[in-house]
């Protein structure tokens, strides 16, 4: 199961934006508020410490504006939470029909999707319910592809990480297909990586949540596909080094823009 990595209050603090809700539970916080800008695009991430380790939506946004895109970010997400607890915690839902979104990502959690009886009897009817609440909100539901764990899950006869990447492929594609949601296909886009450059790592110690490769590799998805433009060139890097920062934006490109019938993003 995902646990969050900090357990500081301080360093929380620290961590999260003032005015918002400093909990385990992100909730609430908004980033670049559109107002009434029409040509803003606002997004809602639901999900766990995947999504809030590195703050995704933060990096997301910064990302956009180097793009010259205006973006607005909500998040509901708590440490090690599935997408069935949110649908049990009133303020997750409470979010979704909160403003009106032009999207909302559902990111469950990292284990559950790449165990065949979880899948099919936890994660696929969550997504449902989930998707169908969305789309009566106005807002289209995305897909968070998540990456497998650096070392895969032995005791659920996955010893290597992309054996887990291909279980977690497979059920997010299988909830993509099923509900006809878009797919941000950030694990497939770990996977590539791994596989073409095996000494880039993307993982934190604990070989689960991203270091800021990673987590910066799923905001470069992200963008790619929510705007259905290349990262490349772009000028935020998050720190990291213009190689570094290439290598992960092209990366993000040729796996969205490559195969965008496969994801949905027609």
């Amino acid at each position: 199961m995902n646990a969050t990595v900090w357990n500081s209050p301080w360093i929380k603090f620290q961590y999260f934006l003032a005015g918002c809700l400093l909990l385990l539970v992100i909730s609430g916080c908004a980033l670049s508020p559109c107002e009434s800008d029409p040509a803003c695009t606002r997004v809602l991430f639901i999900g766990n410490s995947y999504t809030y380790v590195n703050d995704l939506p933060a990096m997301l946004v910064k990302l956009a504006s180097s793009g010259g895109h205006r973006l607005e970010t909500g998040m509901a997400a708590e440490g090690g939470w599935s997408l069935s607890d949110h649908l049990k915690a009133p303020t997750s839902l409470q979010q979704i029909s909160s403003k009106k979104w032009n999207y909302v990502v559902l990111q469950e959690q990292s284990q559950l999707p790449a165990n065949q009886y979880a899948r099919d009897q936890q994660m696929i009817p969550s997504v449902g319910n989930l998707v169908t609440q969305i789309t009566a909100s106005g807002a289209k539901p995305v897909l968070f592809v998540t990456w497998g764990h650096r070392d895969g899950w032995p005791d659920n006869g996955m010893p290597e990480y992309e054996g887990m990447q291909l279980a977690l492929n497979y059920a997010y594609l299988t909830a993509g297909k099923q509900f006809g949601t878009i797919l941000s296909p950030v694990g497939y886009a770990w996977l590539a990586l791994q596989r073409r450059q095996p000494k880039v790592d993307l993982w934190q110690a604990d070989g689960s949540h991203p270091n800021i490769q990673g987590t910066y590799l799923a905001a470069c998805v992200f963008y790619a596909s929510l705007y259905q433009q290349s990262p490349l060139g772009l000028s935020y890097k998050a720190g990291l080094t213009t190689e570094e920062a290439t290598l992960l934006q092209q990366t993000a490109a040729d796996i969205v823009l490559n195969n965008t019938k496969k994801w949905n993003l027609h």
